[in-house]
């Protein structure tokens, strides 16, 4: 475990060294956030929009006393989707989207001998590969969570409208009483560290890749599942320390 924590740290050591060429870096950013993101935007819509929608009818469920205020499931769901469901559900899907990719790529790379090849031409291969890929998970993930907590939030209005448990104008006073900012805080502050933690994890399990297809594929699922382990883990101590 050392072992690999240690070559972990070493590899984002070369990863952030400074660029060679910055507009090579430039670009590959760019390509990165665009796959990241905009193609990471129809899967992250539709679990949003669901998630918000089987909150909502869940909580509504569940408060069945007459001395409870309906308003307050828009409140419950508000929270809990900022909170909880949208940052580590999606990050946790994210994981296996753009996680395997990396991992597969950098691992295709590595046993087609591909970064061999750019390191023996001077090239910082960490730098090169691995960077551009941090640098757009940090930026678009949170972003992803913006837009999954505004489609969460509008999935529940949604079930209100097509249910008579809670009348829409109740969700929507729920959803607007009693909000804090520590609670949108918190959920950036964790889709950052989750953006940090499927990038770099994988890109780690790809670089180190050694054999052939099925080692690429072997690296693809570890670099998942340590992903997935380390973003629960993350959504623990963060809650712990912020909240």
């Amino acid at each position: 475990m050392l072992f690999h924590l240690g070559r972990y740290i070493l590899l984002l050591r070369l990863a952030f060294k400074k660029p060679e060429k910055f507009a090579v870096y430039w670009k590959e950013v760019m390509r990165e956030m665009v796959s990241v993101g905009l193609g990471s935007l129809g899967i992250v819509a539709i679990i949003s929009v669901f998630i918000g929608a089987v909150a909502t009818i869940q909580t509504a469920f569940q408060l069945v006393s007459d001395f409870i205020p309906k308003a307050i499931v828009g409140t419950i769901t508000r929270d809990s989707t900022i909170l909880e469901f949208s940052p580590t559900i999606t990050s946790l899907v994210l994981a296996g989207r753009v996680g395997s990719s990396i991992a597969s790529q950098i691992g295709t790379m590595r046993v087609t001998e591909q970064i061999d090849a750019l390191e023996i031409m001077g090239v910082n291969a960490p730098g090169y590969l691995i960077s551009p890929k941090v640098i757009a998970g940090v930026t678009m993930i949170p972003l992803l969570v913006i837009v999954s907590i505004s489609l969460g939030l509008l999935g529940g209005y949604i079930a209100c409208a097509a249910s008579n448990e809670v009348s829409t104008a109740d969700y929507i006073s729920g959803l607007t009483d009693g909000f804090k900012v520590i609670i949108l805080q918190v959920s950036m502050v964790k889709a950052f560290f989750f953006g940090f933690i499927i990038t770099s994890i994988c890109a780690y399990q790809g670089f180190y890749t050694s054999g052939g297809a099925l080692e690429v594929g072997q690296s693809a699922t570890k670099g998942v599942v340590y992903s997935c382990i380390m973003i629960l883990f993350a959504d623990l101590v963060i809650s712990r320390i912020m909240l």
